[in-house]
């Protein structure tokens, strides 16, 4: 009796061009307004699996001291142990476990995110925005996903009560994240 073996169809590694990638986040601030912010070193790659793209895998990496909030004493609280704790947790990842099938390019892709030292799963919701040649004959794929996550399921606690009700620091974050991945 013969057994069918899986033939694995044509897999694809593109790297993630840290010049074009952009993590974005917005967050409450004192129940009144949104402070957005950004993470500008991103870092990983993508292998597709053209035949079967359940079969595809994200890995990122992302330089946890890179946070930008155009405030600098703002940024560096949130450097500090009260939030990110970048001197103990450097990164930040995302790593997939599965792609929720949808259209061609329209999907979700469940994954691991890690966030000061703790791992949840999350589910973003993903836009492919097509692949083209450049100008220098690369191939590339641009992507958007948007999520959102409560910073306290990471850890992420910090906070100081307001007299009137309600915190300095929202709970929920909004995330969207802008790639552009270039053929290996």
């Amino acid at each position: 009796m013969r057994t069918a073996t899986a033939v694995a169809g044509p897999v694809t590694t593109w790297n993630i061009d840290p010049s074009h990638a952009l993590i974005e986040f917005a967050v409450r601030h004192l129940m009144i307004s949104t402070v957005k912010g950004r993470f500008t070193g991103v870092h990983g790659s993508l292998r597709t699996d053209e035949s079967d793209r359940s079969k595809s895998e994200l890995e990122v990496t992302i330089d946890a001291a890179s946070i930008d909030t155009r405030e600098a004493q703002r940024d560096a609280h949130l450097r500090s142990a009260d939030f990110l704790d970048v001197e103990t947790f450097p990164t930040l990842t995302f790593r997939s476990r599965r792609v929720i099938e949808g259209s061609a390019s329209e999907f979700k892709l469940a994954g691991d995110l890690t966030v000061h030292g703790v791992t949840r799963e999350v589910i973003l919701d993903v836009t492919e925005h097509g692949r083209v040649t450049d100008p220098w004959g690369g191939q590339r794929v641009g992507y958007t996903a948007t999520t959102s996550i409560k910073r306290s399921d990471f850890g992420l606690t910090w906070n100081v009560a307001l007299e009137t009700g309600g915190f300095v620091v929202g709970d929920d974050v909004k995330i969207v994240i802008e790639l552009e991945v270039v053929k290996a």
